[in-house]
């Protein structure tokens, strides 16, 4: 009897080591979907997506290849939903997810209410305007005084529009597909947005470009406002560590090569 139960025994605890080796932890993402190139919506599957969960269709972008990389170091299984940007940090405090991997900056308002990692991409702000724009050759803020522009509701470019000399702030938008057709209508003169999502705007709008300036002439920002996190609850504090010595491993010639191949993935 006790030969058959230690034999039963050894055979459950087999059982037991092989399920803990297959099974791994879930990391819920949250990101728009709709924030390219830092993430984005595609029908088409390719090396870099993940299907979104509940709906159909994959997530694509930098924030992918940035979670696909951490979850692979961490072991652990990757879900990636779809949300709305107002409805990111509520749903991170909700539980619906773990963590927000969507070019978020880690501002001193958001930081009241979630953790931040430490920061995975550092960019700048630059103004998108037509290429017929009088204010295409503008090389300093003053230079769109009086100019209507628009950005995106609940973001840092909305903040900043109030920058401008004289601005006309229109009222924010829900998405970068609307402030896109308001500059492109003419409902807008300019809007902002980081360096790489008006890249990735110009390149599927030939009749859009881009002004960029120089320190003394453009926003003043502090490096938070250029730069973006991951966000966590408060109380996640183990894997905000070890999310941070994953990101520690990412040099920088290779965040700026994933950004790059997001943005030609665009294209």
């Amino acid at each position: 009897m006790k030969k058959f139960l230690s034999i039963f025994v050894l055979m459950m605890f087999g059982i037991s080591l092989s399920a803990c080796a297959d099974s791994r932890e879930t990391l819920v993402v949250g990101l728009e979907a709709a924030y390219a190139p830092f993430n984005w919506s595609t029908q088409t599957a390719n090396e870099h997506t993940v299907r979104l969960d509940g709906q159909i269709g994959y997530a694509d972008g930098y924030d992918v290849v940035v979670a696909k990389y951490i979850a692979e170091k961490l072991n652990m299984k990757l879900v990636v939903k779809a949300i709305e940007w107002d409805g990111l940090i509520p749903a991170l405090q909700a539980n619906t997810i773990d963590v927000i991997i969507a070019g978020m900056s880690p501002t001193a308002e958001r930081a009241l209410t979630v953790n931040f990692s430490d920061i995975y991409y550092r960019s700048e702000q630059v103004m998108v305007v037509l290429k017929t724009s009088q204010y295409v050759n503008a090389t300093s803020l003053t230079d769109f005084s009086g100019a209507k522009v628009v950005a995106q509701l609940g973001t840092l470019q909305d903040d900043l529009t109030d920058q401008i000399p004289n601005v006309n702030h229109l009222t924010p938008l829900e998405s970068y597909g609307a402030i896109t057709q308001a500059v492109r209508s003419g409902e807008a003169d300019a809007f902002l947005a980081e360096l790489p999502v008006a890249q990735s705007i110009i390149s599927t709008n030939s009749d859009l470009t881009y002004v960029q300036f120089d320190e003394e002439n453009g926003f003043v920002v502090t490096d938070e406002q250029v730069s973006v996190s991951i966000a966590f609850r408060k109380s996640d504090t183990e894997l905000l560590e070890q999310i941070n010595e994953v990101l520690a491993s990412i040099t920088t010639e290779q965040r700026n090569e994933w950004m790059n191949d997001a943005l030609d993935r665009q294209n």
